[in-house]
């Protein structure tokens, strides 16, 4: 009967030393977002590691999960296998008798909320953007939707070498690297 900690911040310039979560055996820990828990490696190697008996605490419902039927799923899955769930923050436990109705709905409750509060946030996050876009000010980092290859070859041809093909095509040297090799 193990007590695993599970600490995640959204980026690598948070830390997690401020999820305080007690004495554990075991600590996972992530530097991902939230927001795909399919793509939380550390997440996912939680999940396998707990076995029946274990509880798994987490510092706060957000650190968990950003979406209510993810959450539940998280909770769930762990509660399938035997294995308790506490969140500190919020001071609410889930064992796998499922015997606290009213866990049950604050757990609902505080998911619905951090999902709300999620979609406030990417909600500013686009209106920010199409106000920075108005103003002039927005340059779109995202990936080009094609690469001309007939100009990759061409600046070949002339001499480039393939990183200034890259440089001066905005493009990895890798996609460079491919379309040459084709």
């Amino acid at each position: 009967m193990a007590v695993i900690g599970y600490k995640r911040v959204s980026t690598v310039d948070q830390n997690l030393a401020r999820q305080d979560l007690g004495e554990c055996d075991r600590v996972f820990e992530e530097k991902k977002s939230g927001k795909n828990i399919t793509e939380r490696p550390a997440l996912q190697e939680m999940l396998s590691y707990a076995r029946k008996g274990d509880t798994v605490v987490v510092h706060s419902i957000d650190r968990m999960a950003r979406d209510l039927r993810d959450l539940q799923d998280i909770v769930q899955q762990l509660n399938d296998k035997g294995v308790a769930i506490t969140f500190n923050a919020e001071r609410l436990t889930f064992d796998p008798e499922g015997s606290d109705a009213m866990a049950k709905l604050q757990l609902q409750m505080m998911g619905a909320f951090a999902e709300f509060e999620r979609n406030i946030i990417k909600k500013r996050q686009l209106e920010g953007i199409a106000k920075a876009k108005a103003e002039g000010r927005y340059v779109n980092h995202g990936r080009r939707a094609t690469i001309d290859r007939a100009q990759v070859h061409k600046l070949r041809d002339e001499g480039f070498s393939t990183y200034k093909i890259a440089d001066k095509m905005g493009i990895s040297r890798m996609s460079v690297h491919r379309i040459l090799n084709q």
